[in-house]
Order: structure tokens, then sequence, then C-alpha cells
């Protein structure tokens, strides 16, 4: 927007304000007093009326002649014509109206309809002395009505609205015209007054995009007036002297700038191949760290869809491809959510990474509600499935925390920014025992130890997966716990309080109460059969519990 157009919409408004003030005002005091003017002239009719006729009726009483029908009847009449007389346009109209409604006189040309008359009969009713509005043969007329109580009458004189108020329109038109005119008078002033103080800065501006197109910085802005507009111009004057030594430094600096800009645009070409946009910012904060690992501690996450193959057999390959599409969108979305990233696609299995590239507060806990919240989204991913028709999905997750060696891995033509290690190894073989215990979720001791006092967890039992000797405790969790999970979870601890101290006989008597409770929970199941079996034959003395599981 122009200079000129902002100070337009600033002045405008108020000038437009000032004028129009004044000419309505102007309008009001004129009209009201051509009004007025008016009003006072019909009213001083009505009252030259009422003073004849009362001069007539004391002519009846002096002479004795009220009642007499014939002097009455002549008394009205020189009413009338002196109603006539009184009139001074053939818009004019002098009437009166009887107590029955009747029009009892009448001095113009006039013809007043039964429902008209009907209408006026009210100001007779109350004895009405006032300015009115009111039809008359079809036409709306300015009237003063007054009572004349001597001969029981309610005269009302009349002009035509449109005459009585025509030189009230001839002032409005005249204010109209005379608004307009003063409003193009002043914003063609404005213009002129615009356009010279406006100048001076046009010529800077025009200067500027010169300097601009043509890169030449020793071309000078000219200067009109010695004032503000004046000083700036020589301001920018100086400006451009210093500005022509800073381009020579920066002409100096564009190789190398471009340069740099090469390297960057090579070194995110190289990342975007592998790596999630989270490993690319640290790249480029810490571009000497790019090729080289580190261990630390973060959490891992397996999931995995259960009998696959089985459902797969059972699918078109379009049908299956627009199915796990749909599944992994859901899934990343929640594990994204919670600040995680999705490592690789193992199949139909998923391993996500929380904690690396960036840390953040408590990764073992973000993993573990992923893991739920995934379990809660395949809720709505399966209602999607049953009503296309399609097999619903199961899954099962396992999350393990602990130390792994982070970094990318690869050659110069394909990397992959991962982790690797046995706590990689064990959180997908936690995955694989949620098949055999039932439990949608899995995850170690470390991981229920950091979710203690936020998520409620169980310990499910204690094992030795494949490939390993040393046992490991492997707990689950739920977001929240019914009623009787709360009292079933209670038992359990106690239960495998038992159980771990040898007193197998309490510990079955835990366990079978939860059965009891929830005949469905498979790892109170499968610890009362273990804890029936060595109540028949005892175990070792140098049994620690641990289950060696040869398929996991």
């Amino acid at each position: 927007m122009k200079i000129r157009t902002k100070i337009l919409s600033i002045v405008l408004p108020l000038l437009s304000a000032a004028v129009i003030l004044v000419g309505l005002s102007s309008y009001m005091l004129a009209a009201g007093s051509v009004t007025r003017l008016a009003v006072d002239f019909l009213n001083f009719k009505a009252d030259e009326v009422r003073s004849y006729a009362d001069g007539q009726w004391n002519l009846l009483v002096e002479n004795n002649a009220v009642g007499n029908i014939m002097m009455e009847a002549a008394a009205k009449n020189a009413v009338e014509n002196f109603s006539l007389g009184l009139l001074r346009s053939d818009t004019e109209a002098i009437f009166a109206l009887d107590s029955s409604g009747r029009l009892s006189m009448l001095a113009g040309p006039i013809a007043p309809t039964t429902a008209e008359l009907s209408a006026m009969q009210t100001y007779f009713d109350r004895r009405s002395q006032e300015f009115i509005t009111i039809t008359a043969g079809g036409v709306q007329r300015a009237a003063y009505t007054i009572p004349l109580f001597l001969y029981d009458w309610q005269l009302f004189v009349s002009e035509d609205r449109a005459v009585f108020y025509g030189e009230v329109e001839n002032i409005y038109r005249a204010t109209l015209f005379i608004l307009i005119g003063a409003l193009l008078a002043g914003i063609i002033l404005f213009f002129i007054m615009a356009r010279y103080l406006t100048r001076p800065i046009e010529a800077l501006v025009s200067s500027m995009r010169t300097i601009i197109e043509s890169d030449n910085l020793e071309q000078e802005a000219p200067i009109y007036y010695n004032d503000e507009i004046g000083r700036l111009s020589n301001t920018f004057n100086h400006m451009l002297k210093e500005l022509g030594e800073a381009y020579r430094l920066i002409k100096r600096y564009a190789f190398d700038a471009v340069m740099a800009e090469k390297r960057e645009m090579k070194i995110r070409n190289v990342f975007q191949l592998y790596v999630p946009k989270d490993v690319i910012e640290e790249v480029f904060t810490n571009p000497e760290k790019m090729l080289v690992g580190s261990n630390r501690d973060l959490s891992i996450l397996f999931s995995d869809i259960r009998s696959f193959t089985t459902i797969s057999e059972g699918m078109s390959p379009d049908d299956l491809v627009n199915s796990l599409n749909r599944y992994f969108s859901s899934m990343v979305d929640v594990i994204m959510a919670r600040e995680g990233i999705v490592d690789k696609y193992i199949g139909d299995a998923i391993m996500a990474i929380f904690g690396a590239p960036v840390v953040h507060e408590n990764e073992a806990l973000q993993s573990v509600l992923s893991g739920l919240e995934m379990l809660e989204a395949l809720k709505d991913f399966n209602q999607n499935q049953l009503k296309l028709g399609a097999p619903e999905f199961h899954i099962g997750v396992g999350i393990n925390y602990g130390e792994v060696t982070v970094g990318n891995i690869g050659c110069e033509k394909k990397m992959n920014y991962t982790v690797i290690g046995d706590a990689v190894n064990l959180a997908s073989r936690l995955e694989g025992l949620t098949k055999y215990y039932k439990e949608p979720i899995l995850f170690t001791e470390e991981v229920a130890r950091q979710i203690e006092g936020h998520l409620p967890c169980r310990m499910i039992d204690r094992v030795a997966v494949k490939g390993k000797t040393l046992g490991v405790p492997i707990f689950s969790s739920r977001l929240t716990l019914g009623a009787a999970e709360k009292e079933t979870w209670k038992i359990h601890v106690e239960g495998v309080e038992h159980y771990y101290k040898r007193r197998f006989d309490k510990a079955l008597n835990a366990f079978e109460k939860i059965l009891i409770i929830d005949k469905g929970d498979i790892p109170a199941k499968r610890l009362a059969d273990r804890c029936r079996a060595y109540i028949a034959a005892p175990p070792p003395a140098d049994w620690n519990g641990v289950e060696v599981m040869t398929e996991k």
C-alpha cells in the first residue's frame, strides 16, 4: 500500500466525519426550523378558525338564536366560508368532524372515505390538540387538530404531506450536494498536497530500485528539501558508500558459501537414504560423528503380527498390502507420538528405538506406553478390518532397556542407522514369548523398575531365552486395571513370592484363587501347573526358578 493511500485512509475518514457532521447539523437545524414554522402556520390558521367560529356562536347567543336550526346552519356556513378564505393553495384543506364521525364542514379539495373518517374519530374522542399525520382522500396529509366545543366539532387544518415537507426535502438535497462537493474538493486538494509531500520519497524509492536492478552502488538519491526526508536521502547516500565496500567483501565470501552449501546437500542426500529426521539433525549439528558409533542405554521395542503366514494365505496380494500399509501407518503414528523412531521393518515386524539419536526423558516409560497404545490402536484397526471383511490382526510386543551400540552401519553405497547388541536380541526374544504366555506385551526387569509408579505391572516368569543360560525376570503391564484385575494382580505378587521361595503349596493356593476369579489368566495357570509338579516332585536344591526356553 502506498504512503498516499495510507494517509488517505486516515485523513479521509476524519475529513468525511467532519464534513458530514457539519452538514447534518446544518440540515437538522434548517429542517427543524422550516418544519416548526410550517406547524406554527397550521396552528395559526386553526386558531383563526376557532376564533371566528367562537365569534359566530356569540352572535347566536346575543340574538337568542341558539337552537334555531337555520341560524345555526348559517353560522356553520359562515365558518366554512371563512375557512375557504384562509386556504392559500390547491392542496390545503380545512374540515371538521362531529361526534358521530360525520364530516360537518369541508373547505378544500379532499374527499375523505368512511374508513379514513373512522380513523380520525379517535382525535375527536380524546379532544386532541396536536400536530398529526392523517390520510384523507387516499393521500397522506400533515394536519393540526383542535376541538371546537361550542359546535361539538373536531377541527383539522391540513396540507398535503409532500407539499408540507417540500422545503425540507429541498434542504436535504442541497445539503447532500454540498457534502459531496466538499468531500470531492477535499480529496482533490489532499492528492495535490500528498503528491507534493511524497515526491522526495518516490524519488528515493526509484533510486533504490535502480540500484537493485543495476547493482550500481555509486548512484545517489536526489535531495529535494532540507527536511526529514532530505536528511533520510542524505543518510541513504552515505550508506551506499559503505555498502559498496561491504559488497566487495561479500563477493569474496560467496564462493565459500556456495561450496559449503554443496557439501551440506551432499550429506543430506546421503542421509536421506537411510536415516530419520532426528538423525539428520544430529549429524548436521555434529558432522564429525557421522560415521562413529557409540554405546548407550536405550529402550528397544519389537512388535510382530501373530500367525501372519496364515493371514497372508487367506488374502489377495492387493488386500494384504493395503491392510499392512494401514496397520504400519497406525503403529508408526503411536511410536512417533512417544518420541520413538522406527529402526526398520522386518517383514510384518516393527523394530523401534527410544533414546537415539536424541535422548528424551524416561525412554523406558515411553516405550511401554507406546506398546500399550499400539495395542489400543490395533482395536480400531481391527474394527475397520471387520467392516472390510478382512481378518483381524493380533500382535505381541517385546521391550528391553539396556546398553547397545548405536550408529551408522553399512558401506558407502548403502548405510543404516541402527542399534545392535544383546539387549536388542533379548527384546526380540521377549516378543516371541508373548505367544507362549498369551500376554500382549512383555518387558524386562529394568524396564519394570523404570516404569514403577507410572503403570501397573506384574512379574510373569523368570526365563532363560534360547541361546542363554542366565534367567531374566519378565513382566507385563496394562494402561489401566479393572476391579477384577487389581485383585488378581495383587494375589499374583504374593503367589510369585511364595513360588520363588519354594513354598509351592502357598503359591498354588494363590494361583488357584486367581483362576477362580479369571479362568483365562494363562500366566497364573502355568505357574499353578508347575507348583503341582514341584509339590509332587520337588526341584533340586540349586533350583532358581528359571524356565529354560528352547524355541525362543
